[in-house]
């Protein structure tokens, strides 16, 4: 009995990975190459938000105690809602100014 062979379309993320594969080796043969990091650049760098990325009037870290459903609530609005409740309890300021 013969064996018979199929032909099947190439797999699309194989081809991705080829070309991406051969624009490597030719950046390489052109020299062109990833930034590299000495020691010295690692230490300059500073922990936190890079410069010009915050505000002048910025936030102050603080702890509040919520219900937990409360808090449940909170988190399922999603991401952000901290900021949300920063901008409710500024809005209730606004409104109750002898607070």
């Amino acid at each position: 009995m013969a064996h018979k062979t199929t032909s099947t379309a190439p797999d699309p993320e194989m081809e991705q990975f080829e070309k991406d594969l051969l624009q490597s080796i030719a950046e390489m043969k052109r020299g062109d190459y990833a930034a590299i990091h000495t020691p010295q650049d690692i230490l300059a760098r500073q922990r936190g938000r890079p410069v010009g990325s915050v505000k002048a009037g910025r936030k102050v870290q603080t702890t509040i105690r919520f219900d937990p459903d409360v808090l449940n609530a909170l988190r399922a609005i999603g991401r952000g809602w901290q900021t949300r409740v920063n901008e409710v309890m500024k809005d209730w300021l606004k409104s109750h100014p002898s607070v």
